[in-house]
């Protein structure tokens, strides 16, 4: 297959690749991807995504508090988001989010830092990346509100969610979790999602898709989620990737 691929969702800041991060990006980027989004949770992760952005013409980066990281920022956490959004390749706030999982989780900072965030990409007419943990329900309600260009990312939530975050004029994102056996869910979600509105990701290093289950993910594994929606949705993969690269060039306003 010659058509190269677009993984909008990748964590390539983390620990995972610290033995092999810039080869691991020059071989996948001159084999089978296109362009990755590198995202940012934390103002350090943040950062360091805009860092590797500027080793690779094909690397974009996105800057965000994670759910899980907001209970130890710094006051002025908005201003440092906004004067790293000023560099061209940071094409998007995120993640960004609610998440309830574990225990311990403070609700209100969640969704202060939540809220916040989704002003300042409205303020900077950026998109969001959307996180959601066992938080459907906040979630769902901020984003009525809200109503922001985004994705909902990793998305593994219900048929009757997908449609409802569709008709918010939201993009939905799949990962390698599309590929397990115990995907119903995931599965009958991406049926009802309709083609113009799905992108794909990796989430890399994580959840990665069979065959590769259980070993560090990256960008060149995205093929097997195209191959997954390809399956559910009746199409060649290789129209799948075409669909969804051009959602991503769109969504994301990269340079193609």
């Amino acid at each position: 297959m010659n058509l190269k691929i677009i993984d909008t969702h990748a964590h390539y800041d983390d620990n995972a690749f610290d033995d092999d991060r810039y080869e691991l990006l020059s071989s996948i980027l001159s084999e089978s991807v296109d362009s990755i989004i590198t995202i940012g949770t934390s103002i350090e992760k943040s950062r360091f995504s805009v860092e590797i952005t500027e080793k690779f013409d094909r690397v974009y980066a996105a800057v965000g508090i994670h759910p899980e990281d907001c209970e130890n920022i710094p006051d002025d956490y908005i201003e440092l988001l906004k004067e790293m959004s000023g560099n061209k390749k940071v094409v998007a706030i995120g993640e960004i989010g609610l998440d309830y999982h574990y225990d311990g989780y403070n609700k209100d900072i969640q969704i202060k830092i939540f809220r916040e965030q989704l002003e300042l990409a409205e303020e900077l007419n950026l998109p969001v990346i959307i996180h959601s943990r066992d938080a459907t329900q906040d979630t769902m309600e901020i984003l009525r509100e809200y109503k922001p260009k985004g994705v909902m990312h990793c998305f593994s939530g219900s048929a009757e969610t997908a449609r409802e975050i569709i008709a918010l004029g939201m993009m939905i994102s799949f990962t390698g979790v599309l590929t397990f056996k115990n995907s119903r869910r995931a599965v009958e979600a991406c049926a009802a999602v309709p083609m113009e509105r799905l992108m794909l990701e990796t989430d890399c290093p994580y959840m990665a898709p069979i065959p590769h289950r259980g070993k560090r993910n990256n960008s060149s594994y995205t093929v097997h989620t195209a191959e997954k929606v390809a399956e559910i949705k009746g199409l060649t993969t290789e129209e799948v990737i075409s669909i969804c690269n051009k959602n991503a060039i769109s969504f994301f306003n990269l340079k193609n």
